[in-house]
């Protein structure tokens, strides 16, 4: 037997309900908009035991937080009991590999994708951790490190992965510069093991250094630091990101409506000078 959660909110609301979702231990989710209101959609989180209503509320209240957006955007949970099906196989046969920039093809293991001279394919287990390539703000972190890690002219020789998530940021920078001193942490310590078995999955795991921690414990600068968080959590460590970092630094996780109050804040740190990528409501800056 499998439970569900159904979350009505404003359809503004939906990717920050569905990231919620993911932080709160459901093994999937699954969006739908009314048929006749565009503006209201219904995210269903799969779980396989029965979840805590209201720990599963706090969860959704303080991404609506973190997305910018107003507690009144959950109009409704309702809980049910489903059936047991495969899930876990149903959604293998959805999830196909995504191409990013003109370089990286991001596929599941299972997945077939033709090799080519020049195309980086990074195979990512989907875990509990964040990362699977399919969200815009990896995607433009994907892209920026295709731009400047490793490019025309040698590029970047080290990188530090702040928040890595599934690992994907560091695969793919130990995938462009076979040379590079990769680094990686996160202050999820199963979200480090779980990038250390997508690093070995990749052939990648000798290259990478992942600990569990975070970006205040560097003992060291790199020419590239990537840190795909979110504003809130991105704004505190600016000034341990800009001191990790002896090149550029690449900030992901940040919505269009948030980007002012980093670029404020960097301005503060002497920094006035940024290049800015998005990707629908999302952007990354980079310093």
């Amino acid at each position: 037997m499998w439970y569900a959660l159904d979350i009505t909110v404003d359809g503004a609301a939906r990717e920050a309900v569905e990231y919620a979702l993911t932080e709160a231990g459901a093994s999937g989710t699954e969006t739908e908009t009314e048929a006749d209101d565009a503006e209201v959609a219904r995210v269903a989180g799969y779980f396989d035991r029965a979840p805590e209503r209201d720990a599963v509320r706090a969860s959704v209240l303080d991404a609506l937080r973190i997305y910018g957006l107003p507690p009144a955007s959950l109009r409704a949970i309702e809980a049910r009991e489903v059936e047991a099906r495969d899930w876990l196989g149903e959604w293998k046969k959805s999830w196909q590999p995504v191409a990013v920039g003109a370089r990286f093809v991001v596929a599941p293991p299972w997945g077939e994708v033709e090799e080519r001279p020049g195309r980086v394919v990074i195979r990512i287990e989907p875990g509990m951790a964040f990362g699977t390539g399919t969200h815009e703000t990896t995607r433009l972190c994907l892209v920026a490190l295709e731009k400047y890690f490793a490019g025309d002219g040698g590029g970047s020789t080290s990188l530090l992965d702040v928040g890595t998530g599934t690992g994907i940021l560091a695969i793919a920078a130990a995938k462009l510069d076979a040379r590079a001193r990769v680094e990686a942490c996160d202050t999820d310590a199963e979200a480090v093991e779980i990038a250390r078995e997508n690093a070995s999955l990749n052939g990648v795991a000798a290259q990478i250094n992942f600990r569990t921690g975070t970006v205040e414990a560097a003992g060291a600068s790199y020419d590239c630091v990537c840190a795909n968080l979110t504003a809130d959590v991105i704004l505190p460590l600016l000034p341990a990101l800009i001191g990790a970092t002896c090149g550029r630094l690449i900030l992901s996780g940040i919505l269009d409506t948030q980007a002012a109050s980093v670029r404020a804040r960097l301005a503060q740190l002497g920094i006035s000078e940024t290049e800015t990528q998005s990707d629908g409501e999302w952007v990354a800056i980079i310093v």
